[in-house]
């Protein structure tokens, strides 16, 4: 049956403006941004068959381009439709925590930081550098790779954030495997970034690690001294 034949309280788009985004399932939201169907199936029916293939919401949205487009119903126009649509969410996570401090939303910022890092397939080591205000100055991906001392130069992290002006710093790095915890060299390189930055009266405020659905907060634990 397709969708205009459904009751009108039950069509995605029309659930949505009554009853809200958050009363959709993966599925009818999914069919919203597809809107059409395909041959014997509507856009629902449809939305359920590619999470399905592809394990979940998130891991379509997040499908390499030949992998979402080898899907029944997609392509190149609307894979490009989603990364726009991804990217517009994280600029707009961007401003929310531009328009705040760093200290009275700190969870705006965990999500931002999620946003930016969790999709990553490689190790990358961020920070976001803040005024003596604890605002927002810039985010920054600062190195690529696999996380150890030889990987991250402290005179590299410390040069950028005078570059920026910066009165203290928040780094972040993802974790592909999925799992927050901090490892040895994780550790290390916090350490070794407080105490090159102490140098040049930076203070670090938070090293946060982003897994597959739980971040770590070096300072949420008390390791940060």
């Amino acid at each position: 049956m397709a969708i205009t034949d459904w009751p009108n309280a039950e069509r995605p788009r029309e659930k949505l403006l009554q009853r809200g985004p958050t009363s959709l399932s993966d599925a009818e939201l999914l069919a919203i941004f597809l809107r059409t169907g395909c041959r014997g199936k509507s856009a629902v029916d449809l939305a359920r068959e590619l999470i399905i293939r592809h394990g979940g919401l998130r891991q379509l949205l997040e499908a390499e381009q030949e992998d979402f487009c080898s899907s029944p119903g997609l392509g190149t126009a609307k894979y490009s439709q989603l990364q726009a649509v991804l990217e517009m969410s994280r600029r707009h996570l961007a401003q929310t925590i531009e328009r705040s401090t760093c200290l009275d939303s700190s969870q705006a910022v965990k999500t931002y930081l999620t946003s930016q890092l969790r999709h990553q397939r490689a190790e990358i080591f961020a920070a976001i550098f803040v005024d003596s205000q604890h605002r927002i100055i810039t985010y920054q991906e600062l190195f690529r790779g696999t996380l150890d001392c030889a990987s991250v130069y402290p005179r590299e992290v410390v040069l950028a954030a005078l570059k920026q002006n910066a009165a203290a710093v928040i780094f972040a790095h993802n974790h592909p495997s999925g799992i927050a915890e901090p490892s040895l060299a994780d550790k290390a390189i916090t350490h070794t970034l407080q105490q090159a930055l102490q140098l040049v009266d930076i203070k670090v405020l938070d090293h946060i690690i982003v897994g597959e659905g739980f971040s770590y907060s070096f300072a949420e634990h008390g390791e940060l001294n």
